[in-house]
């Protein structure tokens, strides 16, 4: 049935279908017995960042921006909902047309440009859920605010949302922000985890909860830049690294419809990237720190493929559009 469903909605520009399917889920609810697991056949818990998941797969950020739909999404059969990326002010991202389809690669190219409602919004949607389960926050800083001065826009961010958050995630890794990535490198990486920390303890005392702290990081990092973030994720005592985020290498897409957009490249070309990432961050980090494999993962193999190579939880978003919601159960029931 989805794949008439998704016949319907490929006629559609990939945000109005996004907008579509979504919808639908939220209130057909006599449609809803066709997708969504009862999750208890899902439920192979495991333990990470101190937390409690229901079970290793979960939903990567940009499918909820501003977390509306966390309540729906959750009874898909996921053992997280990540939401975001939200900033300290709403803002309307880059020009529409911003996101591509690259159907015969199972694939997408964004430049949505952290397009959401605000930080002010999301804790506000955080508030109406009803949601049990683990729910991440992933932020980021606001188009205007310049490079050297980023840090504050993250510190804001989680102040807002600490005490609603069951963790955070630090954006610094989007292809699609002027400049973002800079701030994995260097000086201005090593202020960014120290203000992140320095927050982090702040609000613990504040709220007497502990909120662990992920960095996302980017699939397009060389050896040498992969040591430097790992040997500061462990200085720094970050709980865990979300590997990776969108890639700006289109050769596995050359000629295809769409291949000559700009933007971060998501879907199936990105699954040999990202898990060569997290096989070189586990050797590095040891299990000293958890990490979160996405990019690429449609198949219960792909997602094997993370685990193996050291992922600790999994996360997809592409394959979930390309596949279907039952793709969630495929993927855990055998994981």
């Amino acid at each position: 049935m989805y794949n008439l469903i998704r016949k319907i909605l490929f006629c559609f520009d990939p945000e109005r279908s996004h907008k579509i399917a979504l919808n639908f889920l939220k209130f057909k609810t006599h449609f809803r017995k066709n997708f969504i697991s009862s999750g208890k056949d899902l439920c192979k818990p495991v333990k990470c960042m101190g937390l409690d998941f229901k079970n290793v797969l979960g939903l990567a950020a940009g499918l909820d921006k501003n977390g509306v739909y966390i309540d729906i999404l959750s009874m898909l059969g996921f053992g997280f909902i990540e939401i975001g990326t939200v900033t300290p002010q709403p803002q309307y991202g880059n020009d529409i047309p911003r996101l591509f389809r690259v159907t015969p690669a199972n694939a997408f190219i964004n430049r949505m440009g952290f397009n959401n409602h605000g930080i002010e919004k999301v804790v506000s949607n955080l508030k109406k859920t009803v949601f049990k389960g683990v729910i991440g926050v992933n932020i980021g800083k606001n188009k205007n605010t310049p490079i050297k001065k980023g840090i504050l826009d993250y510190i804001y961010c989680m102040k807002k949302i600490y005490h609603l958050s069951s963790y955070i995630v630090i954006n610094i890794s989007s292809p699609n922000t002027n400049k973002l990535r800079e701030l994995q490198y260097g000086k201005l990486f090593e202020e960014i985890l120290l203000g992140i920390k320095h927050t982090q303890e702040k609000l613990r005392i504040l709220h007497k909860k502990y909120v662990p702290i992920a960095i996302k990081i980017a699939p397009d990092l060389s050896k040498q830049e992969l040591i430097h973030i790992t040997s500061n994720l462990i200085k720094y005592d970050i709980d865990a690294v979300i590997a990776t985020n969108t890639t700006t290498d289109f050769s596995l897409i050359t000629g295809l419809k769409n291949s000559s957009e700009i933007g971060g490249l998501s879907g199936r070309p990105l699954q040999y990237k990202s898990t060569n990432i997290i096989k070189k961050l586990s050797k590095e980090l040891k299990n000293k720190i958890s990490i979160i494999g996405v990019g690429g993962i449609d198949s219960l193999i792909s997602a094997r493929e993370k685990i193996n190579a050291g992922a600790h939880l999994l996360q997809i978003y592409s394959s979930l559009i390309y596949k279907g919601p039952k793709i969630v159960k495929k993927i855990i029931k055998y994981l």
